[in-house]
């Protein structure tokens, strides 16, 4: 009986050093970092990568911390904006564990600790814009969310490299009201252009009247050329009621001349003759009184 208990004995303590020298060998990978426990004590700054000794039987507790980038998405906010308007905002975070002994010792779960200090202030920071900002500048939204949660984390051992909002959920009514604005807007531009264009075509027009005007028979010429491109296109046969003739007589009413489309000089003005007196003076009686027809008496 005493020899089984010796060899019970034996096995026993062959077990346990074989469990105390597994126990005292540990491998952190590249991206890792050890924080060591020596009862209960950090021992120093972080430990790795490589082959780590620790004491054994518990003496030596080692914490593994991964120093990797963690993307950390920011569940959605119910936010107010400045101007009273409702959404839902979600956001992402980029961060990293710099320093892994203030990461492990000063808050208990530094990924939770970001995500919740990034709700937090994703809602105070968003209440300060209003809409349109919030939708046209996000740069400077995202800067400011990073410098803040930045400064919050730092002392954790924790750092911030890029806060961005990812979705911005409006309510369906928003949306549509959104959507008449800038459709009334696009229509508005569209109607400023066509009434800018009308302008510059009255003008043109107008320049080209003055120019026609001052020759008849370019008039004719353009009546012309116009008959010609309509035939062309409509492949059709064209009958004038008037003829072309009568533009000549418009034209020559109108003080110009058929034969070489220039304006007729207006005649001079006649000068009605002078009522200056002879040499011997006034007329006589006899010059001014009627001729006596047939009355009876003497001349």
């Amino acid at each position: 009986m005493s020899t089984w208990v010796v060899v019970l004995i034996v096995v026993a303590v062959i077990a346990l050093i074989i469990w105390g020298i597994v126990s005292m060998v540990s491998v952190l990978q590249e991206y890792e970092r050890g924080v060591v426990f020596r009862l209960g004590r950090v021992r120093g700054r972080a430990k790795g990568p490589g082959l780590i000794i620790l004491l054994p039987f518990g003496i030596d507790r080692m914490r593994k911390v991964t120093i990797q980038t963690v993307a950390m998405n920011v569940p959605p906010q119910d936010v107010i904006t400045k101007d009273n308007v409702t959404m839902r905002v979600d956001a992402v975070v980029y961060a990293k564990v710099v320093d892994p002994v203030p990461a492990v010792v000063k808050v208990q779960n530094y990924l939770f600790a970001v995500s919740q200090s990034a709700q937090t202030n994703l809602k105070g920071i968003l209440g300060k814009y209003d809409l349109d900002a919030m939708l046209s500048d996000r740069e400077s939204i995202n800067r400011e969310l990073h410098g803040i949660i930045a400064r919050v984390t730092h002392d954790w051992g924790v750092e911030v490299l890029s806060v961005e909002l990812k979705d911005v959920d409006l309510p369906d009514e928003l949306r549509r009201a959104m959507a008449r604005e800038a459709e009334a807007d696009r229509e508005a531009r569209a109607l400023m252009i066509s009434a800018d264009a009308e302008r510059r075509a009255s003008r043109l027009l107008s320049d080209a009247a003055a120019i026609l005007s001052q020759n008849p028979q370019a008039m004719q010429i353009r009546f012309l050329q116009t008959v010609t491109a309509v035939a062309t296109e409509q492949n059709s046969t064209l009958v004038m009621p008037i003829p072309i003739e009568l533009l000549s007589l418009i034209g020559r009413s109108s003080g110009g001349d058929s034969g070489n489309g220039r304006p007729v000089a207006p005649p001079p003005p006649t000068v009605p003759p002078s009522s200056s007196q002879g040499p011997q003076g006034s007329q006589g009686p006899e010059e001014g009184r009627p001729p006596d027809h047939g009355n009876g008496r003497p001349a």
